[in-house]
């Protein structure tokens, strides 16, 4: 394998197949798989975050799975300056770094490098954030576009993510989130990527989601969340967002029965879902998409010739 091999990124949905693509890929190029999903770091949490199974690792060599303390926030920044250095010790080997997960703006970042925009103090986006909850995206996207016109032709007027993230910036550096965009330095060529979104349709993705969450419920996912809880994590840290521990915690306490659990961490999961998919309409239009339904015969078909940047 030459050491100008290109670097894969696997994205799609929760439960859409990402990781079993990543592992057909990884056993067929001789590739390692790293983590690009911001839940799947912490070490605490597996069943509810769904990480590879043990005998999966000890087939392909993973990276950056379950390195990090629930008790410690992680930002995106911190994701990108671990997982440049994973890329390099793969390539190293002269093997295929293969990048997988849910969480976009992870994938953002590698791609188009970060903007070094000044961390925003919690309380203020919190603010922000509750001002968004009250009047609603319709009024909020209406305010940002006043803020900031720039907006207008970037984000779509649904899109309630990077709206408020969009409004949080501008709002506390008086720069437009796209003026610091500007500014951004890229690590890799674009043409350095082959960039895959696996797409399933709702109605499937219902159904596997709900299997996901009957397995999790079955093979520990309560006595996951009493540990959890045992730690003490303060409420501003980012794990306290994992699907299924609130939900857990109310059964755990007695407030709702086994089935009402399983059907919010469902719906919860479900509304992810959704985001993740919004966020690919918006953000991953130049990607291939695959049908998760032939996920096998589209591993079958890349051939190493179009891994190579130097054909």
């Amino acid at each position: 394998m030459d050491k100008k091999s290109k670097i894969i990124l696997i994205a799609g949905p929760t439960a859409s197949g990402k990781s079993d693509l990543a592992i057909k890929l990884a056993k067929k190029f001789e590739g390692e798989i790293i983590n690009s999903d911001s839940m799947q770091i912490y070490k605490e949490i597996k069943i509810l975050n769904a990480r590879p199974k043990v005998k999966e690792i000890k087939k392909i060599t993973h990276h950056l799975y379950g390195f990090h303390s629930v008790k410690n926030n992680f930002s995106t920044g911190d994701w990108l300056k671990k997982v440049l250095k994973a890329i390099k010790q793969v390539k190293k080997k002269n093997k295929i770094p293969i990048l997988v997960g849910g969480t976009g703006l992870y994938f953002k970042a590698i791609i188009s490098g970060l903007a070094k925009i000044p961390n925003i103090p919690i309380k203020y986006r919190n603010k922000i954030r509750e001002s968004h909850r009250k009047i609603g995206q319709k009024k909020f996207y209406k305010n940002l576009i006043k803020l900031d016109p720039l907006v207008k032709s970037k984000i779509n007027a649904n899109d309630a993510q990077r709206s408020i993230r969009a409004f949080e910036v501008k709002k506390y550096t008086k720069v437009s989130l796209f003026k610091w965009f500007e500014k951004t330095k890229k690590y890799f060529d674009e043409n350095e990527f082959l960039k895959i979104y696996i797409d399933c349709p709702k109605e499937d993705l219902i159904r596997r989601i709900n299997t996901r969450v009957n397995n999790m419920m079955t093979t520990g996912a309560i006595s996951e969340v009493k540990k959890f809880r045992r730690l003490k994590v303060k409420k501003d840290k980012s794990s306290n967002k994992i699907i299924g521990i609130s939900e857990i915690s109310k059964f755990i306490d007695g407030k709702q029965n086994i089935d009402v659990t399983k059907v919010q961490i469902s719906l919860k999961t479900r509304q992810y879902a959704k985001r993740q998919r919004t966020w690919a309409r918006n953000q991953m239009i130049n990607w291939e998409k695959v049908d998760y339904k032939k996920l096998t015969s589209f591993a079958k078909k890349i051939k190493i010739s179009s891994l190579k940047l130097d054909q």
